[in-house]
């Protein structure tokens, strides 16, 4: 069949695992050989759920005997998730982010504990929690998370991923300028009304998400305020970068959560290219001191970098120099993806150290 295959540091009992909502894969174990699927899709639609059956089977096939664990992620409601809990072999639950870490860990071999950064637009945490900027120790099949961004309210749930001004105004909101948001966004109809929703926290649930920070950078300089897909102003933010610069005293660090507020607030009426940069900058220096004191402070030496935010390589790459020039060891995605088709690799091997 066809698919990635990856090369493990040991041999662990035959596991599969189910992948993530998002850019689905599966991936099975067998031996110290990891196979991935190719990409599905998303799971929302029936010829990716046909597509995700097929490749289910083809999977059980290719491993040649009933799994021992069949990992899956922590959203109850995937259809990937039911799937697992329905096919009369013991199944495991992990988290969206520690998945992504193990992914990196598995690629470098590593087992052993290290600091992660897990930055994405969403995962479902402990608790329902919308989870997607996490700073976690890792340890194989064992995490704990360490810190997170600061929350932001999401206004409109899942449409604020594609109509940036909804976060810019989430973050006017938490300054306690919620009565610019009709002004600002006067051209868009909704926003009439978004301060209101804002101060009576309706429809408005908190996210920790390192995805929806850039696009609240994205709404407040004035990029694709209504974009065409998620992605679409992040990606066009980071092409304006030529050099990052760093907003002194632009964050915060307080028991393991950074707040990135001051950034966000020297962003308005800012030119766009100016903002992208010091956006940019100011976010790599702030991420850099809340891993590197976490690694300190935990005696690792290592800090992995996973979840969609990283295909940023303004973001990747001055965040593993700012790491290594504090003289951490920084593991990157090699061959498999930074983004969620990772994911059930990340499961997988999650599941393989739990036997």
């Amino acid at each position: 069949m066809s698919g990635s295959l990856f090369s493990l540091s040991k041999p662990l009992p035959p596991v599969l695992a189910t992948g993530a909502f998002l850019k689905n894969t599966l991936c099975r174990i067998k031996g110290a050989e990891a196979r991935m699927s190719p990409a599905m899709g998303n799971l929302d639609s029936a010829e990716a759920i046909t597509a995700f059956e097929a490749a289910a089977q083809a999977m059980l096939a290719d491993l040649g005997e009933a799994p021992r664990l069949i990992a899956h992620d922590l959203h109850p409601d995937f259809y990937s998730s039911r799937w697992a809990q329905t096919q009369g072999v013991p199944s495991l639950a992990v988290q969206h982010h520690h998945a992504h870490i193990a992914a990196v860990c598995a690629e470098h071999g590593h087992d052993g504990p290290i600091v992660g950064l897990g930055l994405d637009g969403f995962g479902l945490g402990p608790g329902n929690q919308s989870w997607g900027g996490e700073l976690l120790w890792v340890d194989g099949p064992d995490y704990r998370r360490l810190g997170h961004l600061a929350w932001l309210p999401q206004p409109g749930g899942d449409v604020a991923a594609r109509e940036t001004w909804r976060m810019a105004a989430a973050v006017l909101h938490k300054l306690g300028r919620g009565d610019e948001i009709a002004r600002r966004y006067a051209a868009i109809p909704a926003a009439a009304m978004l301060g209101k929703v804002l101060e009576r926290g309706v429809n408005s649930p908190p996210t920790s998400s390192a995805g929806r920070l850039f696009d609240a950078a994205c709404g407040l300089l004035g990029v694709h305020l209504l974009a065409e897909f998620e992605g679409q102003a992040p990606m066009a933010l980071e092409a304006m970068v030529r050099s990052p610069r760093i907003l002194p005293g632009g964050w915060s660090i307080q028991d393991g959560v950074l707040d990135c507020l001051p950034l966000m607030e020297a962003l308005i009426d800012r030119e766009a290219q100016d903002g992208a940069e010091l956006f940019h900058g100011t976010l790599i220096a702030a991420l850099a001191q809340w891993a590197g004191d976490a690694a300190e402070a935990t005696g690792v030496t290592q800090v992995a970098l996973g979840g969609g935010c990283f295909f940023n390589k303004v973001l990747r790459e001055g965040l593993a120099q700012a790491l290594s020039n504090r003289g951490l060891t920084v593991l990157l995605p090699l061959k498999a993806s930074p983004g969620d088709p990772a994911v059930s690799l990340g499961q997988a091997w999650i599941a393989g150290l739990s036997l």
